[in-house]
């Protein structure tokens, strides 16, 4: 495996939605100097849901986002502070305040058969001069050579690399390895791995993405991110060494800023609880997880019904909203 890995930070970002987008101005100052300080090149601050995520639709944050932004990029001179712009959430008026406020870099974010709605956002960043990511999320709805196809438009756009997604944590590392060889014989530009845990296959899932040829991997500090995390970087940095491969990453340091910045601010331990096991099983975004729970709550259901039937409807990641119609009907279907 002797290669180099570019590790990108999501703790400020997919830790976001572990934290029910309560991140105060101090916390995310003090996780943007630990990052910087352990040498992570890339730290992604913004909504669980992106830019413009801070809604009812998507849960409010507590503090503004662009304010968050701009705390991060204040702590960091050799770290890129980057951003997530779903199209149709995050808007381009919005992509150019995030760059007057510090972010360098973005990655626009599109279901795995949707990349056309990315191209107006790609072209934005790179005419802003940001480093930009096509980012592909919910990768195990799609076969390898469909997901080709769409990094492939991606990369006519004008991005940077493109990031595969497994949102909803459902893949084996097989599946990953065929979706990451498929864009890597597609593409010219890097590909990237970003996993979720709720089988508990996130650092088998990231190997396996280095071993097919990924460039990038991201990960989260003690694994802080939507249903059962992602790939916890610290860890993924030592494993990673003990593997002869470069990262550039003092992982001492990371653990320091994992124990010191975020065990603090953790609501809960970042398990495989039953939600998110449930979340990987039916592949269901990872996101969909708390609104879930407001949803069995307010009609009295079972968590893991609801999530099984929005796997068999093949939800999506932006359809927080349906989630509320699926329980109540589900409360009033005929006997």
């Amino acid at each position: 495996m002797g290669k180099k890995i570019t590790l990108f930070d999501t703790t400020m970002r997919d830790g976001s939605h572990a934290l029910r987008h309560s991140y105060e101005i101090s916390q995310v100052e003090r996780i943007a100097e630990g990052l910087e300080s352990a040498g992570v090149p890339y730290m992604e601050v913004s909504h669980g849901d992106g830019i413009g995520g801070s809604s009812f639709t998507y849960g409010f944050s507590k503090a503004d986002e662009f304010d968050l932004i701009e705390a991060a990029a204040r702590k960091v001179s050799k770290s890129k502070v980057a951003i997530l712009l779903l199209p149709g959430i995050g808007t381009i008026e919005m992509l150019v305040e995030a760059k007057e406020r510090g972010a360098e870099a973005v990655r626009v974010a599109t279901h795995v058969t949707e990349a056309d709605v990315s191209a107006e956002h790609i072209t934005k960043a790179k005419e802003l001069g940001m480093f930009t990511v096509g980012f592909l999320m919910m990768v195990h709805m799609a076969d390898p050579g469909r997901i080709a196809e769409e990094a492939a438009k991606m990369e006519g756009y004008g991005a940077d690399y493109i990031n595969l997604a497994d949102s909803a944590g459902y893949l084996m590392p097989e599946g990953v390895s065929e979706r990451v060889k498929a864009v890597r014989d597609a593409v010219k530009i890097p590909v990237g791995w970003h996993a979720h845990n709720n089988l508990a296959m996130a650092m088998a899932d990231t190997l396996a993405a280095i071993e097919a040829g990924a460039e990038y991997a991201d990960g989260t500090l003690r694994g802080l991110g939507a249903g059962a995390g992602n790939t916890q970087i610290e860890v993924l940095a030592a494993v990673l060494a003990r593997l002869g491969i470069d990262t550039g990453v003092d992982f001492y340091k990371l653990m320091d800023v994992a124990q010191e910045a975020v065990d603090p601010i953790l609501m809960r331990p970042q398990v495989v609880d039953n939600g998110s096991l449930i979340c990987g099983y039916a592949g269901v975004y990872s996101s969909f997880l708390l609104h879930v729970y407001r949803a069995a709550e307010k009609y009295g259901l079972e968590p893991r019904d609801i999530l099984i039937e929005l796997g068999r409807r093949a939800m999506i990641g932006g359809q927080e909203d349906m989630i509320i119609d699926v329980a109540y009907h589900m409360k009033n279907k005929p006997a």
